[in-house]
C-alpha cells in the first residue's frame, strides 16, 4: 500500500470519528484521534481475524466429516486412514469462502494501514492525513456547499455522511492541497465508497467530482 493511499484511508477513518464541530478540534486533538483510530483499526483488525480462523476450522470440520462419512471411507476397515473423495462445491461453502476472502483482507488493509503510520519514520501517513483535516477545517462551508451544488434532488443533511466524507477528502486535496495527480485523488474516493459505503456510492460519488473537475478547470 501507497503511504498517500494509507493517509487518505486514515482521514477517512479520522472524519468518521468527529463527534463536535469541525473547527473545535486542535492539531493535537487531531493526532490523539489519529492514535485512537489506529488502535480501533488494530483490535477490528484482529476480530475479524479470529472469525475468520474460527470459520476456516469450521469449516474443515465439515469437510473432514463428509469425507469420513463418504461411502467410499464408510466401507474401508476401521482403523486405516480415509481416502480423499471428490467434494461438490456448493453455493453456500463458496460463498462462505468469499465472505473469508473479503473479511481477511479488510483485516489485512487495516493492519498495513495502522504499520504505515506507526512506523512511518517520517510521519508522512500521519502529517497528511491531518493536513486534509486541516484544510477542511479552514474551508468546510465552502467544500459543503460545493457537495450541496452539485447533489440536485437530493437533501446534504440526509446524505450518507459516509459518502459526505469521501467527498469532502477528494475535493480538499483537488481544490487546496493540489498536490496529487487528479485521476488517483477520484479513483481512490471511488475505492473507499466501494468499500465503506453503499451500492450507489461509487456513481454518486464519481458524479459530483466529475463535475467539480470539469467546472473548476482540475487538470
Amino acid at each position: 500500500m501507497q503511504a498517500r493511499r494509507a493517509a487518505r484511508e486514515l482521514a477517512f477513518i479520522l472524519f468518521s470519528q468527529f463527534d463536535k464541530k469541525i473547527t473545535n478540534y486542535s492539531k493535537q486533538d487531531l493526532e490523539d484521534i489519529i492514535l485512537k483510530s489506529v488502535r480501533i483499526l488494530t483490535s477490528n483488525a484482529s476480530d475479524e481475524l479470529q472469525i475468520t480462523v474460527g470459520a476456516l476450522l469450521e469449516m474443515k470440520a465439515q469437510i473432514d466429516d463428509y469425507e469420513a462419512n463418504h461411502e467410499k471411507n464408510l466401507q474401508r476397515p476401521l482403523g486405516v486412514a480415509n481416502i480423499p473423495v471428490p467434494l461438490p462445491m456448493t453455493s453456500d461453502m463458496s460463498g462462505r469462502i468469499s465472505e473469508m476472502i473479503d473479511i481477511a483482507e479488510k483485516a489485512l488493509l487495516a493492519l498495513e494501514i495502522a504499520e504505515f503510520t506507526t512506523l512511518d519514520s517520517q510521519n508522512d501517513v500521519k502529517n497528511y492525513a491531518i493536513t486534509i483535516a486541516e484544510y477542511f477545517q479552514k474551508n468546510h462551508k465552502e467544500v459543503d456547499e460545493i457537495i450541496q451544488k452539485y447533489s440536485k434532488n437530493w437533501d446534504f443533511q440526509r446524505l450518507v455522511k459516509m459518502d459526505k466524507d469521501i467527498l469532502r477528502i477528494a475535493i480538499v486535496e483537488l481544490l487546496y492541497i493540489k498536490d496529487a495527480p487528479m485521476k488517483v485523488v477520484v479513483d481512490e474516493a471511488l475505492e473507499l465508497a466501494k468499500k465503506y459505503s453503499t451500492d450507489d456510492s461509487s456513481s454518486f460519488i464519481n458524479g459530483i467530482l466529475a463535475k467539480v473537475i470539469v467546472d473548476y478547470g482540475i487538470k
